[in-house]
């Protein structure tokens, strides 16, 4: 993810993000943060369980 606001995508089109899209692509990111946060607490459980 970009902080500078570009889309990245190339295109030429349109270089920047509306606050709209920004929260939703943060929101996006934050369930994909806490997703992986879940797995690495269950495959830490899962360690523990197995000593």
């Amino acid at each position: 993810m970009h902080g500078d606001g570009m889309c990245g995508c190339g295109s030429g089109m349109r270089n920047f993000l509306t606050k709209e899209e920004k929260i939703e692509i943060l929101k996006e990111y934050k369930e994909n943060l806490e997703k992986e946060a879940q797995g690495v607490s269950d495959r830490i459980r899962d360690l523990e369980k197995n000593n």
